[in-house]
């Protein structure tokens, strides 16, 4: 009887647009706030998942569908996600003197998380084909939406070649990077 009467409070899906408040991949979800205001909006890391990625930068633009339930709003689908908006901070040292030009113009890889270490701040993948690792400092993911890597996951990354060896630029998750 509870799931017949939880199933009769849903109400249809709705698109909202709004940013993540916070999102912790070790607990397996976090919340958004939509930009029209209301109650926070539940994400859960299987809802992150089948968009392709396993973690959310906080202050991240997001648009979702999102469902009513007897516990409160809740995203069951992401239809896009963009980095924070990173215009007020400072850029990175190790880029200094590269242009978003280049950054651009730098090739899409894939790669595979070798390790990383949020406590520490960076880590390493191994693109495909290639034998050198490539570094990735947390305010790289940060400034592509994304908070945290996980050993194995697939991503697909842009890298430039700096005086400590190749560094991303950027870094996306796997199917984001097919676009």
């Amino acid at each position: 009887m509870l799931d017949k009467n939880l199933e009769q409070s849903r109400e249809a899906d709705t698109r909202v647009s709004g940013h993540v408040k916070w999102f912790d991949p070790a607990k397996g979800f976090g919340f958004l706030v939509a930009d029209d205001g209301g109650p926070d909006i539940l994400l859960h890391a299987n809802v992150l998942r089948n968009y392709g990625q396993g973690s959310v930068a906080d202050g991240a633009r997001i648009d979702v569908m999102v469902q009513s339930t007897g516990r409160g709003l809740q995203a069951v689908e992401i239809l896009g996600i963009a980095p924070p908006n990173m215009e007020d901070v400072a850029p990175l040292e190790d880029f200094s003197g590269v242009s978003p030009e280049e950054i651009a113009a730098a090739e899409l890889e894939p790669a595979r998380v070798k390790w990383f270490d949020k406590a520490k701040g960076f880590g390493f993948a191994n693109v495909y084909g290639k034998s050198e690792d490539v570094f990735i400092h947390i305010e790289v993911l940060r400034r592509s939406g994304l908070s945290d890597l996980f050993p194995g996951e697939a991503l697909a990354l842009r890298a430039i070649n700096s005086k400590r060896g190749r560094m991303a630029v950027e870094v996306l998750a796997w199917e984001n990077g097919l676009d």
